[in-house]
């Protein structure tokens, strides 16, 4: 039996104004593996984001999750239908603990309405687990948590919090070697936990290559390539990912010597 998409893009499209940010984008993403999508500066990454994670509303196009067609005009409707989206930013409180961000804006509450900062603890510390961070005293500062950890912390949060698709958005960009591997790690132990359909978003074509399952190409706002391990060219993801002939003419052009 044929394997089916956890989330399906179909033709999407995104306008603003007379400019076409993103045109007939279509590919699908599968629960238990990692989707990666590359683009160079300026290739529609991060509109697409914005777009799935219903910060932007669609112009054209279709997105089905389960293979059901889903609409949605705000992040929240976005996490409703189980899209998790971790950004960047993060949007974490460097002052506040671990545990409270990992809760922020959904606090646990006793019944006399003081917060339950033992169960929100356990919990942060349960979740982290899973995937594969110890975190020895939840109520620690998140500001003494390096980079990495900051960032297993905002996936483990979203996971808890009931993404079935999660949606990373440059997740290793601005870290230091040693901790862009902490999150690659991270990235590998939660798609082998096979219960989420991964969207890994990156410029970054080692790291596309270390972890990835699936790649879409995109450039100037389309899909330009796609396919798996199988039927991508795995020497081509650079060349590939900064728009296919365009680099290639130009390494051509450095190398020769007239």
């Amino acid at each position: 039996m044929d394997k089916k998409p956890t989330i399906e893009i179909r033709n999407l499209s995104k306008f603003f104004g007379n400019i076409i940010a993103l045109k007939d984008v279509s590919f699908e993403v599968y629960k238990g593996e990692v989707t990666a999508l590359l683009g160079d500066n300026g290739a529609g990454k991060s509109t697409l984001i914005k777009t799935l994670s219903g910060v932007y509303r669609r112009d054209e196009g279709e997105i089905l999750i389960d293979g059901q067609v889903v609409n949605f005009s705000s992040p929240r409707g976005a996490a409703a239908v189980g899209i998790g989206t971790v950004y960047q930013d993060l949007a974490l409180q460097p002052l506040m603990s671990v545990s409270r961000n990992f809760f922020l804006g959904r606090e646990l509450a006793k019944w006399t309405g003081v917060l339950d900062f033992k169960q929100m603890d356990q919990i942060t510390r349960d979740e982290m687990a899973k995937i594969g961070i110890d975190v020895a005293d939840p109520s620690q500062p998140i500001g003494t948590m390096s980079g990495g950890q900051r960032q297993t912390l905002a996936i483990a949060r979203a996971i808890y919090f009931g993404a079935k698709i999660l949606i990373l958005d440059e997740p290793t960009s601005a870290l230091g070697q040693k901790q862009q591997l902490e999150v690659l790690r991270t990235i590998k132990r939660v798609r082998d936990l096979g219960e989420l359909a991964i969207v890994f978003i990156t410029h970054n074509d080692l790291h596309a290559k270390l972890v990835g399952d699936r790649f879409a190409f995109l450039n100037r706002g389309k899909i330009i390539a796609s396919g798996d391990r199988t039927t991508i060219d795995m020497d081509n993801v650079r060349a590939l990912m900064a728009g296919g002939a365009e680099l290639a003419n130009l390494e051509r052009e450095f190398a020769d010597p007239s």
